[in-house]
């Protein structure tokens, strides 16, 4: 069962990997997006590889049943993803609002 969570888990890294990697790519051939935009994407790859770090932390301290850890590691990885979901919703919204609406706080590198 746990194998099958942490399976999961990291088909869900992949998954978002690809997702960052196509929202750049459609990005890229957007006239006007603001360079902030494309720096928050670039963000999101220095997240996923610190989520993907703590997965593999969370593999260990499964492993060692260090459950304090387990807690720890799975509330971080969560949050991390949380943090991308809502800025990614941001994102979305002031693109199809209006791209030259977006404010200098909302293209900011958040890493």
């Amino acid at each position: 069962m746990e194998s099958n969570i942490i399976e999961r888990l990291f088909e869900s890294f992949t998954e978002l990997e690809s997702a960052i990697t196509k929202a750049r790519a459609t990005l890229n051939k957007r006239e006007s997006v603001p360079a902030g935009v494309l720096r928050r994407l670039e963000s999101y790859d220095t997240i996923l590889a610190k989520q993907r770090s703590l997965a593999v932390s969370l593999c260990e301290a499964i492993s060692k049943k260090n459950w304090d850890d387990v807690t720890r590691n799975v509330s971080l990885i969560n949050g991390l993803s949380a943090m991308i979901r809502d800025d990614a919703k941001a994102i979305l919204e002031a693109i199809s609002t209006n791209t030259d609406g977006l404010t200098d706080s909302e293209t900011e590198n958040f890493c």
